[in-house]
């Protein structure tokens, strides 16, 4: 049995070996290592990244074989080495090409003469991506410096003949429309797209989903203006939402039937307010930037850059405006609210002033003492009854009086 292992393990080796010596690129790839500890005597698994070439004479004990088929191998390589999620290659007049790190390193390091350029995503929470594009990419150290610096407000600045542009966006949840934020750093140049993030992002998915569905894209500030757009789309799905939700809290004001719905008022301004914070282009680095753009960008990037950011402001209006709302429902809330309460207090107030002549009478004629008046005269009741219906007429004619200020 154990010869059967060894011949099928070593039948696996020759046939990955075989295969490498095909590929002139002789790339690296993913192959798991069994290894046999002498102090336990059990065997153990690692994974590694290796040359095709190695597998035909590996170095040291142990016994490799490889245990991916090409496509889980590239993924690994991509994702887990490097921290690149998804890479794309577009030509002139094509849709996008998938692309992975290797190729895409190819591309750099090999750039060629035609107008294609490539856009590649990385995500930031791998341990090695900002090693690896300091080394790999060459972008310039402002970007790097706005990875870590404190202020993540939306902007776009033309650094040398680079853009960069710190977004933020809402974070993508499969189950719901979030309304957490997050941060995506774009450098863009003429032939490279770089966006990271920390977690995932809802429009960079429809970006991809556009460009998996064969969308074309000519350069990549039309890749950056898109994704401008698709930002305001989803702010407009938000803004839906919760104009919904007003809507219904409005009904309810109207329709005098409000319970809990102020502290749900309030919730959405502050959802609303940090979006507008945070979602808001700051005008001035706008400003330069259309101003003195870079050279390589094309007019109709300029301009379809200027379009998406119009879009972006309107949708940001409308964050405004849906606030507003909002905090005039709030005021009229507490209107209504301090209403109730004046009422409240006017009907504590009439029925303390309509006792107060009994009470009084009652005080003064309940004494066990002697001399009280109209103890002996049979008729003492009665006149007792109608001095205090007197005085309580006169006092519930008073305060009734003042109801009219309430």
């Amino acid at each position: 049995m154990a010869g059967d292992q060894a011949t099928h393990r070593g039948h696996l080796v020759g046939k990955t070996a075989a295969s490498a010596s095909n590929d002139p690129k002789n790339r690296l790839i993913p192959v798991v290592r069994e290894k046999k500890d002498p102090v336990t005597n059990r065997h153990k698994y690692e994974i590694t990244a290796c040359h095709h070439a190695h597998f035909a004479c590996p170095s040291g004990p142990g016994r490799t074989w490889t245990a991916m088929n090409n496509s889980i191998a590239h993924h690994h390589q991509d994702s887990d080495l490097f921290g690149l999620l998804y890479g794309f290659r577009f030509r002139p007049g094509e849709s996008g090409q998938e692309i992975g790190s290797v190729a895409a390193l190819d591309y750099l390091q090999n750039p060629t003469d035609s107008n294609d350029f490539i856009w590649l995503h990385l995500n930031l929470s791998h341990a090695a991506c900002e090693r690896w594009m300091k080394t790999q990419l060459e972008l310039p150290e402002e970007f790097f410096e706005a990875l870590h610096e404190g202020s993540r407000s939306t902007r776009i600045e033309h650094v040398d003949a680079t853009l960069l542009a710190v977004v933020n966006d809402v974070v993508f949840d499969f189950n719901r429309l979030s309304t957490d934020i997050s941060t995506l750093w774009v450098c863009a140049r003429q032939r490279l797209l770089i966006t990271a993030r920390l977690q995932p992002l809802r429009s960079v998915d429809k970006l991809r989903s556009s460009v998996k569905r064969g969308e074309q894209f000519d350069s990549p500030l039309e890749l950056l203006a898109h994704l401008l757009s698709d930002q305001g789309e989803v702010l407009t799905q938000f803004l839906r939402k919760t104009s919904v939700n007003v809507d219904r809290i409005e009904d309810q004001l109207l329709s005098q039937r409000l319970s809990n719905n102020r502290s749900e008022l309030g919730a959405m301004r502050r959802v609303l307010v940090r979006l507008q914070r945070l979602l808001a282009l700051e005008p001035g680095s706008l400003m330069r930037l259309l101003h003195r753009p870079p050279q390589w960008l094309r007019e109709q990037d300029v301009q379809a850059l200027r379009q998406s950011i119009e879009e972006s402001s309107l949708v940001i209006n409308d964050l405004t405006a849906l606030g507003e709302r909002i905090k005039l429902l709030q005021e009229e809330i507490a209107a209504n609210l301090n209403e109730q309460s004046s009422r409240t207090l006017f009907t504590l107030t009439v029925v303390t002033v309509l006792a107060l002549p009994i009470n009084i009478v009652a005080g003064f004629f309940g004494m066990n003492v002697g001399g009280v008046p109209l103890a002996t005269d049979p008729e003492g009741f009665w006149i007792l009854v109608a001095l205090v219906a007197t005085f309580t007429l006169v006092a519930g004619r008073w305060a009734f009086r003042k109801r009219g200020d309430y």
